[in-house]
């Protein structure tokens, strides 16, 4: 399946443990984010479904913010994550594989249907 042809609802789940897995590899802005995201296969992540999650982020305390000069253009805010950002990444990381190796056998052929 082509990345850019993943279901809404499921790019929508994952969203939030990505931005953080992102961030727990240092500071970034919001299109170098999206960048990032889109080069791991989950395709265009668009400004208006991702400015809002930081804001959620930043309001639940799992990220800070600060804004820095741009190479050459205007500044960028930075998003980084907190001592709770950082636990939440780890928290939900490890869910998020339980869920998708749960999920992985309940929808295996092999699966009896019994």
């Amino acid at each position: 399946m082509d990345s850019k042809s993943w279901p809404g609802e499921w790019l929508r789940g994952v969203l939030e443990v990505s931005v953080l897995r992102v961030l727990s590899d240092g500071p970034s802005y919001g299109y170098a984010i999206a960048q990032r995201l889109g080069e791991s296969g989950y395709g265009e992540i668009k400004g208006g479904t991702l400015y809002p999650l930081l804001t959620r982020l930043e309001a639940s305390g799992l990220v800070t913010t600060h804004w820095a000069a741009g190479d050459g253009g205007p500044g960028r805010k930075f998003f980084e994550l907190t001592p709770l950002g950082h636990q939440r990444v780890a928290t939900l990381s490890d869910e998020w594989r339980q869920f998708a190796e749960l999920t992985s056998r309940f929808l295996s052929p092999s699966r009896s249907t019994s």
